[in-house]
């Protein structure tokens, strides 16, 4: 007989559709564990992906500071030698004789040449990142100068310096060479003034 038969029983429920309704939330909630669970997994990756990125980053920017040191200061041991004979050339301009009316013509010839070698020598390590520095009346720094000694100064505020022996060297912007100055000191109350106090002259 046909299975559309109004006189006919309504079929029942198999246990399997009896079943569906109730296994359809259970499905829906693995789903949306499933999908919190991946992503979870993804940001957690991000976040590595991020913080490795920045370690490489780092690591290059740190590799590049070092480089770039290694590049700009490998020459120090070779400047504080050439600052030396800087030195010396400038003791040499300095010891010669001041200028004078009626002076031998070759005295003020060897004056000009050691003035011109002395601009030229200078302007050279200029170019190259050497520079002096005349501390003379800049208040006392330790960072850059290094006291030779003590003299009384009415004239200036205590920690001045007053008087430069060498000046300070740098090395684009580091200092390679301290200056050896004398430093001013406030006057002793009542007392005869005193000229200097020597600390230490060797040099």
């Amino acid at each position: 007989m046909s299975s559309d038969d109004p006189s006919q029983p309504a079929a029942e429920p198999t246990a399997a559709t009896a079943a569906s309704p109730a296994t359809a939330p259970d499905a829906g909630d693995d789903a949306a564990a499933r999908i919190a669970a991946l992503e979870a997994e993804c940001s957690e990756m991000k976040d590595r992906w991020m913080r490795a990125e920045a370690e490489i980053a780092n690591v290059r920017a740190r590799g590049k500071r070092e480089v770039d040191d290694a590049r700009q200061y490998a020459v120090q041991k070779f400047a504080r030698d050439v600052v030396e004979a800087a030195d010396n050339l400038q003791r040499g301009l300095d010891s010669l004789p001041p200028p004078r009316t009626g002076e031998p013509e070759a005295v003020t010839r060897m004056r000009e040449g050691f003035a011109g070698v002395e601009r030229s020598f200078i302007a050279l390590l200029e170019r190259n990142g050497i520079r002096k520095e005349d501390p003379t009346g800049a208040p006392f720094d330790p960072n850059l100068h290094q006291a030779m000694s003590e003299q009384e100064s009415a004239a200036h505020p205590p920690g001045t310096v007053t008087q430069a022996w060498t000046s300070a060297w740098t090395l684009n912007g580091r200092l390679l060479r301290p200056a050896m100055v004398v430093v001013s000191k406030a006057p002793v109350a009542g007392g005869e003034p005193v000229s200097e106090t020597t600390l230490d002259r060797t040099f």
